[in-house]
């Protein structure tokens, strides 16, 4: 009988330390995958959902995420603008939910457009925009050129089409200048 106790004793504290094990196991990886993480794969999972982006020099930006990028997004405002924010201007993201997306899940397409690939997307176009630095300049006209760490703006007023005579002026930008890309 005393016998029987002492095993029983035993095999319990054996199953004990075995979910002890287990538990520190399943943090520790938890802990890795999480650090394996980008803000993308945050991101991209609240496509078609309203979110709430924070950026340098612009006022908090509420809209429905459209598209996500390697380090660009898309926000489309209730009044029909378009909204590009690069990454490296963001100060915060509210709206995400729990959701991550596994980490370098997107597409061996869309992983590769990047910030540079949609600004000149926007100068291919010729739409009229409005670029907001992170110093809270606003730069009304049209993107001419996106080169590999700039843009060149052609500056009119808004709502104007660019044409030669209606240019005060072309000023280039470094993309760590900018915050938000308005269009539409």
């Amino acid at each position: 009988m005393r016998w029987e106790a002492l095993f029983t004793d035993l095999e319990a504290e054996l199953a004990a330390a075995q979910d002890a094990d287990l538990e520190l196991e399943i943090r520790d990886r938890t802990r890795r995958e999480v650090a394996a993480l980008r803000l993308t794969d945050r991101v991209r999972p609240a496509v078609g959902h309203e979110i709430t982006v924070y950026a340098a020099g612009a006022p908090p930006l509420a809209g429905r995420l459209t598209a996500c990028g390697p380090d660009w997004l898309l926000l489309a405002e209730a009044h029909g603008h378009e909204l590009l924010v690069p990454f490296a201007a963001l100060t915060g993201v509210a709206g995400l939910g729990r959701r991550t997306a596994p980490a370098g899940g997107a597409g061996a397409v869309s992983g590769k457009l990047d910030l540079r690939h949609a600004l000149r997307g926007l100068a291919r176009g010729r739409l009229p925009v409005a670029a907001v630095l992170r110093d809270a300049t606003t730069l009304h006209g049209t993107l001419d050129r996106a080169g590999a760490d700039f843009v060149e703006v052609a500056l009119h007023a808004p709502g104007e089409a660019r044409r030669q005579p209606a240019v005060s002026a072309v000023r280039t930008v470094p993309l760590t200048a900018l915050s938000v890309v308005r269009s539409g």
